[in-house]
């Protein structure tokens, strides 16, 4: 296997993992928030900025990941 197919094989593949993993950590988070809802709805506005800014932070794991893995590497395929 040469050095062009590896990564027509590799990207797509580490791209499809990456999403993965954030939809699992954001499911994971607003999952965890929704019962903290149930439990004490009168702190839902603490909540609420804390799981957005969750959410945001775990959502920057795949533009790291178009920026540094898959964008560098589109003319070498």
């Amino acid at each position: 296997m040469d050095f062009h197919a590896a990564l027509a094989i590799g990207l797509p593949i580490g791209l499809g993992l990456a999403a993965l993993g954030v939809g699992t950590g954001l499911g994971n988070a607003v999952s965890s928030a929704l019962e903290a809802f149930g439990r004490q709805p009168e702190a839902m506005g603490k909540i609420m900025t804390l799981m957005l800014l969750g959410c945001a932070i775990i959502e920057t794991i795949i533009f790291y990941v178009l920026g540094f893995i898959v964008f560098p590497l589109i003319g070498k395929i």
